[in-house]
């Protein structure tokens, strides 16, 4: 008694022997394979001109995604050249902080934008970017390895931003030298939109901009 086939044995056999349908053409020519597109019935080559279709889409779709993405890429690149370059132009030290959180306003949209540092040099002990900040902030920029994001939990650091009252969401960014224990200051962006800093965002970005800010404002450090 000959025992049923298995499809799977079926299956080995043919990819064991790719000449069969070479040898067999007029079994291709026969074979019909429902579409599950509208069910239609259609021969083997005709469903892997379908697959192969298929395959084509999410192959451009994937292209699609990567050509969006590197020129979002682009564009931040380019920001942050105009941005870097506003530092190298600024004409004194004094002007420095203004150029810097003006910049990240105009240049990448932030609603608002402004910083604090401490341990400045005694000529810039007057300025506002060198107001007094409580102990707790400090402790807390000292604590921040990466930018915060996220909801304003009555964030003292909130409170040194225009319209603090409407201030929903924040990216606070340390700012220190290289891989210093303690921070200098704080470079904090806030905006109206809870959605703008979330927890769950990127922070790869931010961490250039605070390394970058950290450099340029070193000068003004006692």
């Amino acid at each position: 008694m000959t025992s049923p086939l298995d499809s799977n044995a079926v299956a080995d056999y043919l990819l064991n022997n790719p000449h069969f349908f070479e040898e067999h053409a007029e079994v291709l020519a026969q074979v019909k394979l429902s579409s599950p597109l509208g069910g239609r019935t259609l021969s083997l080559q005709e469903r892997q001109m379908d697959v192969m279709r298929e395959k084509f889409k999410i192959m451009e779709l994937r292209l699609a995604e990567l050509i969006r993405i590197g020129q979002e890429n682009d564009q931040i690149t380019r920001k942050f050249h105009t941005w870097t370059r506003s530092l190298l132009l600024a004409r004194n030290d004094v002007d420095l902080p203004h150029t810097l959180t003006t910049g990240l306003q105009t240049t990448f949209a932030v609603p608002h934008v402004t910083l604090r540092l401490w341990g400045v040099a005694e000529e810039f002990a007057h300025t506002w970017f060198a107001a007094p900040v409580s102990a707790d902030s400090r402790i807390f920029s000292n604590g921040l390895t990466t930018p915060f994001c996220g909801g304003n939990n009555d964030f003292e650091a909130a409170s040194w931003l225009e319209d603090a009252p409407s201030i929903q969401s924040l990216a606070l960014l340390p700012l220190r030298l290289d891989d210093a224990p303690e921070a200098f200051g704080l470079l904090v962006l806030g905006s109206s939109d809870p959605h703008r800093f979330t927890s769950d965002m990127a922070t790869d970005f931010l961490t250039n901009i605070g390394q970058t800010a950290s450099a340029a404002l070193s000068s003004l450090l006692d």
